[in-house]
């Protein structure tokens, strides 16, 4: 069997500590394969900029990137702290008052909310959560335009943090006009993949869907609210992909459930062939640490053990002092992990799983399942060195690296956008090739693309998955063993 270095995919955040293309360079050099870009910080212009110094960092380094835009979504923000943060310390007394009379700026003693209806949000002895919920405030008076609160939990803050009310008070529907608004302007840059926030029903998917359209980028799902948990499967059906988002499912849902959520997630997506993200607090400590802690290793290592298709750094690269060293610690965690993970006890559970809940839904549906299952057996069976899957959307390739095969997964595809977003699907080395026109061309191609990656050579077995060019409904619907000849 021919091995690959790492599987399991990283997603790094682009923000002021990574904004340079020396620093975005080594982070593609340290094994970058998606970029984050949030809106919730800065001006959009600003992000078009990022993206065009992700687009330019990968094409140097010869690596392909995609490129996730995350919206804001109805998350309520405080207005931004000082550069070097502010000190909430326990028992001191802040305000929170509507930006709008706020002066722009929140300092320690009054902190500057974005939101007009912040005095009817909240009332005496409600406890108020900034950022991932690790600085609690509890209410003590409101009125006279402002809210009196008492510091229970303090700490470091900095930029624009979360401002996050008691359950079941009213939340603005998702998307947003504004999220609408800024989808219009970074499409028009060209993304790979938007990331939906504050999810909770598929309609919410649905809606941003619609405006990105058809030929669109992929639609990513946050799972940070608990109505999203509970209607998980309906989410992950209507999403090309989901994040993990446990920052804000933190707060939203007792903490005690957020790692069994994690694990039910994860599952969850990779059955439906979805690429999972697994996101917040990962690496934490190395904002400002050169290492990781004990518990962060051990963190990153078990979501690798969950199954998760990709890790994400949040902080630790848009505001941490060594972005790039962040990406290596990360990468060699996820590979040394990988070591561990059990390939082929997961690909029988997973085929189990499928066959059984294949029955009755979509034909294609079916035929594309059932395949993918075949192809991963085969290629155990024959001792594959690699399998290749020829795709157009993606779908192919995706749907067999949810069997975690233990050899390397090639996605052939003539579209940059498919290669580009396939860089966060599990396993996968994406590679563009030239469009064919018969099911034979496909295959003699993309073989000689996995021969010329130096994937496969002379003697070694590979499973190739493809379906019919001039099929006007494409399926992946053959599966070949090829044996690879002195002259491939």
């Amino acid at each position: 069997m021919t091995s690959v270095e790492r599987r399991t995919k990283i997603v790094a955040t682009v923000g002021p500590a990574s904004q340079d293309i020396v620093t975005l360079r080594a982070m593609v050099a340290a094994g970058m394969d998606m970029a984050r870009l949030s809106l919730a910080h800065g001006p959009v212009a600003e992000t078009v900029e990022r993206i065009a110094l992700v687009r330019q960092a990968a094409a140097e380094v010869g690596r392909t990137v995609g490129v996730l835009v995350d919206l804001p979504g109805p998350k309520v923000r405080a207005a931004s702290f000082p550069d070097d943060g502010a000190q909430l310390t326990e028992g001191d007394t802040t305000e929170l008052v509507p930006a709008a009379t706020g002066n722009g700026m929140s300092v320690a003693w009054r902190i500057a909310v974005d939101d007009p209806g912040l005095l009817d949000h909240v009332q005496a002895g409600d406890r108020v959560a900034l950022g991932d919920g690790g600085i609690q405030l509890a209410v003590v008076t409101v009125g006279g335009g402002r809210v009196v609160a008492r510091v229970v939990a303090g700490g470091l803050v900095r930029g624009r943090p979360g401002v996050s009310f008691p359950a079941g008070r009213p939340a603005p529907a998702t998307p947003t006009a504004e999220d609408l608004r800024l989808l219009d302007v970074v499409g028009a840059a060209g993304i790979d993949a938007v990331a939906v926030s504050f999810v909770r029903s598929a309609a919410d998917v649905e809606r941003v869907r619609d405006a990105v359209g058809p030929d669109g980028p992929m639609v990513v799902a946050k799972i940070e609210t608990q109505e999203a948990v509970d209607a998980i499967n309906e989410v992950i059906s209507a999403s090309d992909g989901v994040m993990v988002a446990r920052g804000d499912l933190g707060v939203r849902c007792d903490l005690e459930d957020v790692p069994h959520y994690q694990k039910r997630i994860i599952r969850t997506g990779v059955s439906y062939a979805r690429p999972v993200i697994t996101a917040t607090q990962m690496l934490e400590s190395m904002i400002s640490a050169p290492t990781p802690t004990r518990a962060e290793v051990s963190d990153v290592a078990n979501a690798v053990f969950d199954g998760t298709s990709a890790l994400m750094l949040s902080g630790e690269t848009a505001i941490g002092h060594d972005p790039a060293a962040a990406v290596r610690a990360m990468a060699r965690i996820a590979t040394r992990a990988e070591r561990e993970f059990d390939y082929e006890t997961w690909g029988r559970n997973l085929g189990r799983q499928q066959l059984a809940g294949i029955k009755g839904g979509p034909v294609l549906d079916r035929i594309s399942a059932s395949v993918s299952a075949a192809a991963w057996r085969a290629a155990l069976d024959s001792d594959a060195a690699a399998i290749i899957a020829c795709t157009n959307s993606g779908a192919t390739a995706r749907a067999i690296s949810r069997f975690r095969p233990r050899v390397p997964i090639l996605a052939a595809t003539p579209s940059l956008r498919t290669a580009r977003q396939l860089s966060v699907a599990w396993g996968i080395t994406p590679v563009v090739v030239e469009r064919q026109g018969t099911t034979d061309d496909i295959v003699w191609f993309a073989v000689m693309a996995a021969v010329d990656l130096g994937l496969v050579k002379t003697d070694d077995v590979v499973a190739v998955l493809v379906g019919s060019p001039q099929d006007p409904d494409p399926v992946t619907d053959v599966l070949r063993l090829v044996r690879i000849r002195p002259n491939w």
